[in-house]
């Protein structure tokens, strides 16, 4: 071992291992583990290994959960719902205090435990995940406290499942156990079979701090036993993982009314614009791709660098690559451990390869003895090379350049992703630009990889929908108050005809117009059907293809007005309805009338108040949640109410910037095409609202498969509803759908509706003098 003096002069690491000893001793007295139903761990069934991925070394034999552990589990919770969501916010709130506080004190214990099972290092492990995890427990913890008064009228959603990944294992459950606990649901967790042993651990803290018997359930396995939890008769999925996965999911979960949300992969943009701090984004590319082996899900793995700046970049991010210690994760001094598995090294090896094979170049990146990787950068690389597609999760990010700013915007939005961004810039107005331009669910300026309970996270696109954290977490965890339900209408069959079929002679067009663009034009395919003893034009794929690009037209100019000026069009096209009131009451009730008229009034009063927040998170950042438009929505209104019914929907949905295009009623349509003029002349842009008649469930999955949409509202149930739901699963749409009321009572109008028109990007900006001891990042 060398002397003090000898260090001095080298100034190498010595080893400075983290003692296991009482991980071990804790495995060895354990042996196998059962499952955790019900309050107590089952006795062992078929069993598997877990490994410490570093040394290849058995650690434990978990079981292999199976459809009847799942059954079980599923039972145990729905008993426990009840109770649980009956007791008190601030009894619930105790018990979450509770399993924060024995968090706590376990830390260190966790800490080791959680790097012997998934190979991060130790620093990681002990300076980030477990103080998140600690941190979700408190934030979550005040959320049941305030739960009654902060969202009035709202109930659990009964029980949930729950799906991590093992990149993080114990802060993934955090993320999902505490807003559920929370809200008042049950929970019945899998972890990934690579990584079970924190999730084992926190059942023993569960039991430990009284938790009521089959609030928290814990069950081990593989894949099967994840796909028999989402098939299990749960109220809600929430999954984290693969993006084709989460597909399948969706798909299975089409027409069953249940609740989903999803956080899947990522191919983040790190934008490093040139009047940036080189230095300072280097240090990001090292915390956000590097120091976590790549395997975070929103890592900044696509590096953009402005070309003026790229030459003295690569030299700093080189300098700093090659100082970087790969090596046992238990020692403080290693900066990047062991891959979590070799199958994932495998994986990593192989997509190297292809991106290799295909023009790039690889900088370091080498595979090394055992399940480690040294960190690199492919170089030279295409966008359409599989190594800028593909999500690599691993220590390889990809080094490209832009020239101008709308360049790099361009490349940053070249993914099916949308998860994370990072921007780096001297320029406060810069990189709000840029932020606000990246479609991202979370965008971080001048820092990167940072995490927090009262922060919302979650993607877009292929990134999945919905929200993990602050207030948009737990509403994802609840029931908004409901409507009266009442029945809609079943559709007709339709008989396409030829235009001019029922017409005064032949050749001549009697027919109605389709609204797209702005314009009445005549359906693609030129036939018609009859309704309300008019000639309704039979929209089909093609006209739903051009809708969409016209609403993509006109979103600039319709999001360019504001919230102010999306407002007063609201207003003049209430003052437009109300003078042809007795004209739209031939084709809808009175009734239906007014309510259209009084829901202008009341989202155009939205229109402009329906905020972001800048939250409460780290201290030295700005942290904004921001509401952004959905994008082109699709909307299949309901049957019956053809008016209020339609702009119930279309409405809240313009008002938050978003251009549409609206399927009306099947069997009672003038009221939608006629209001198609109404529009023209109310300063509507063209294109914002689009309209297109024909059998609703054709139109919907059209639209449902389009990949220009971005959310789908629906008003219906049955098979229909399936179709559309499984139809947008595949494109990985968000589908919300509300149910049938009626449509004329006041109660028929809500902030849910501008929630579900919205969803959030929340933007970190580091700002003031830091505290002495911390830094811009999570690391």
């Amino acid at each position: 071992m060398p002397s003090v003096g000898e260090i001095m002069e080298s100034m190498e690491y010595g080893p400075a291992t983290e003692d296991a000893s009482a991980v071990r001793e804790w495995l060895a007295a354990r042996g196998s583990f059962g499952h955790f139903i019900a309050g107590r761990f089952t006795k062992p069934g078929d069993t598997f290994a877990t490994r410490d991925p570093s040394t290849g070394e058995e650690l434990a034999q978990v079981s292999q959960g199976s459809s009847r552990d799942v059954a079980k589990a599923v039972r145990a919770a729905r008993r426990a719902a009840r109770s649980w969501g009956a007791m008190s916010g601030h009894d619930r709130a105790r018990f979450l205090y509770a399993i924060a506080r024995t968090i706590q004190k376990r830390e260190r214990f966790l800490s080791v435990l959680e790097t012997l099972d998934n190979g991060k290092p130790i620093r990681e492990s002990r300076d980030i995940d477990v103080p998140l995890v600690v941190r979700h427990f408190y934030h979550h913890a005040g959320w049941a406290e305030l739960a009654a008064s902060e969202f009035p009228g709202h109930t659990p959603l009964g029980v949930c499942g729950q799906i991590i990944p093992w990149n993080f294992p114990l802060l993934m459950l955090a993320w999902k156990v505490a807003p559920a606990l929370a809200a008042g649901n049950t929970v019945v967790l899998k972890p990934a079979e690579y990584t079970p042993l924190t999730a084992l651990a926190f059942a023993e803290i569960c039991a430990h701090v009284g938790l009521p018997a089959g609030v928290v359930n814990i069950v081990t396995g593989d894949g099967e036993t994840g796909a028999a939890l989402v098939g299990s008769p749960v109220d809600k999925i929430a999954f984290t993982g693969s993006t084709e996965v989460g597909r399948g999911i969706a798909r299975a979960l089409a027409g069953t009314g249940r609740k989903l949300t999803l956080e899947l992969g990522g191919k983040s943009p790190f934008v490093v614009m040139p009047d940036a701090d080189l230095d300072a984004a280097v240090e990001g590319v090292v915390d956000s791709i590097w120091f976590n082996q790549g395997q975070v899900c929103c890592a900044g793995s696509r590096i953009l660098v402005a070309e003026s700046v790229a030459e003295r970049f690569e030299t700093l991010l080189h300098r700093r690559m090659e100082k970087l210690r790969v090596g046992p994760p238990l020692d403080k001094s290693t900066d990047i451990g062991a891959i979590v598995d070799p199958v994932q090294k495998d994986r990593i090896l192989s997509i190297l390869g292809a991106a290799t094979r295909e023009g790039a170049v690889l900088v370091g990146g080498q595979p090394q003895q055992g399940c480690f990787i040294a960190p690199g950068y492919l170089k030279n690389i295409a966008p359409a090379n599989p190594g800028m597609r593909q999500e690599i999760f691993g220590p390889i990010a990809t080094l490209s350049t832009f020239r101008t700013p709308d360049e790099a915007v361009d490349l940053a939005n070249n993914t099916a992703y949308g998860l994370a961004a990072s921007v780096w810039s001297e320029s406060a107005t810069v990189a709000t630009d840029l932020a606000a331009k990246i479609r991202a669910g979370v965008v971080w300026v001048n820092c990167a990889n940072i995490f927090d309970a009262g922060a919302p996270f979650g993607g877009v696109r292929d990134s999945g929908y919905g929200r993990e954290g602050g207030r948009e977490g737990m509403l994802d965890y609840l029931a908004a108050p409901a409507a009266a339900v009442v029945r809609d209408p079943a559709p007709g069959a339709i008989s396409a005809m030829p235009n001019g079929a029922a017409g005064d002679g032949e050749g001549i067009d009697r027919t109605v117009k389709l609204y797209i663009g702005g314009a009445q034009k005549r359906p693609d395919g030129g036939a018609s059907y009859s309704a309300q003893d008019e000639l309704i034009p039979l929209g089909g794929r093609k006209d739903i293809r051009n809708a969409v690009e016209a609403a993509q037209g006109a979103l600039g100019k319709w999001q360019g007005l504001g919230g102010h000026g999306r407002a007063q069009v609201l207003y003049f096209l209430a003052e437009n309805l109300g003078l042809r009131r007795s004209e739209f009451a031939g084709f809808a009730s009175a009734d239906e009338v007014e309510a259209t008229i009084r829901r202008c009034f009341f989202y155009a009063a939205h229109a402009d108040k329906f905020d972001g927040a800048t939250v409460s998170a780290k201290p030295g950042h700005l942290t904004h949640v921001q509401p952004e438009p959905q994008g082109v929505m699709g909307i299949i209104a309901p049957n019956g109410a053809p008016l209020a019914g339609l702009m119930s929907l279309v409405l809240p949905a313009i008002a938050m910037g978003n251009a549409v295009v609206a399927i009306p009623s099947q069997d009672q349509p003038m009221a939608a095409l006629t209001l198609a003029q109404v529009l023209a002349c109310s300063d509507v842009p063209g294109g914002v609202v689009n309209i297109v008649t024909g059998p609703r469930e054709e139109l919907g999955r059209a639209l449902a498969s389009h990949d220009g949409v971005n959310a789908i509202w629906q008003v219906g149930d049955g098979a229909g509803r399936t179709a559309i739901e499984q139809a947008a699963a595949q494109t990985l749409i968000p589908v919300w759908s509300p149910d049938h009321r009626d449509w004329s009572d006041a109660n028929a109008q809500g902030r849910a509706f501008l929630r579900a028109a919205s969803r959030t990007k929340t933007i970190w900006l580091p700002y003031g003098a830091l505290p002495a001891g911390t830094g811009s990042s999570a690391y």
